[in-house]
């Protein structure tokens, strides 16, 4: 309780200073979560391109009925297959003639072969784990050939790795800046009540005591910044959505940790803040 009334009674002393504080920390934050917003798009659209990994395995003109639902069987069998559609010659000139539109005059009937369209399970459309799933279709005797785009998937798979490396060493940067930031608006809230902390001290007060109201005053500024840097995000992604791109935004999970981040910050910031203070007097 006497940790609270101080921190009440810190903000009634110096409002503007823990409005800068506040408004500091929500920069700070909004900063990183304007990135991570850039991540998560990022992320979904490479998401939504993987999800148009497919393997088709061509089969044999002469395949009889049964052949082909053995094929079909075995595939489907696979624990990496999510889904196996059998393409006629007709359909899958049809299909060939909407995906090219441009150039449906070259097609003629009976120009592609019968074929199974297999989709594979999320977490197996990597390029080594489809490698294995073609090689495994490759030995079936009704199947004359497999095709899955191998230079298109590693390519895609090459800038998943950059991004997220990317993504990764930026965001610590972006945190780490944030963290400077939030300690040195800490910072200012320690040194403006430097007297009483001396005063504090030759009481008697033990280092806890004094320390509980900053860290508590970290917590709450931390709190209020990240939410205010959440609603800034907020409405970037509104703009965004309305004048660029559609953007997803954080789902209620990611932007509760992005909330207590924020505090965490306030918290840690604060610590180290009045730590140092309170070793030099």
């Amino acid at each position: 309780m006497s940790a609270t009334r101080e921190l009440f009674i810190g903000l009634r002393r110096a409002p503007l200073l823990s409005l800068l504080s506040v408004v500091t920390i929500a920069f700070a934050l909004f900063a990183v979560g304007l990135f991570g917003l850039v991540a998560l798009n990022i992320q979904r659209a490479l998401a939504q391109v993987e999800e148009r990994v497919e393997v088709r395995a061509f089969l044999l003109d002469g395949a009889t009925d049964d052949e082909r639902v053995a094929a079909m069987a075995a595939v489907s069998a696979y624990p990496e297959v999510a889904q196996v559609d059998y393409l006629s010659p007709d359909q899958a000139l049809e299909k060939a003639r909407q995906e090219l539109g441009e150039f449906s005059d070259v097609f003629e009937s009976g120009f592609l072969p019968a074929s199974l369209e297999i989709r594979l399970k999320p977490g197996f459309r990597d390029p080594n784990t489809v490698a294995l799933v073609v090689t495994r279709i490759r030995a079936i005797p009704a199947v004359e050939d497999v095709r899955y785009g191998r230079d298109w998937l590693e390519k895609l798979y090459d800038l998943r790795n950059v991004a997220a490396a990317a993504g990764l060493v930026l965001g610590l940067t972006f945190a780490a800046v944030a963290v400077i930031i939030i300690g040195a608006s800490i910072r200012m809230t320690v040194l403006a009540r430097a007297p009483e902390i001396a005063i504090m001290r030759l009481v008697g007060a033990t280092d806890g005591y004094i320390r509980r109201p900053f860290l508590l005053d970290g917590l709450v500024k931390g709190l209020l910044g990240g939410t205010l840097a959440l609603v800034l995000t907020w409405f970037a992604h509104l703009a965004i959505t309305r004048y660029v791109i559609p953007t997803a935004f954080f789902d209620s999970r990611t932007a509760l940790l992005g909330l207590l981040a924020g505090a965490l910050l306030g918290l840690m910031a604060s610590s180290v803040s009045v730590g140092r203070h309170l070793r030099r007097i």
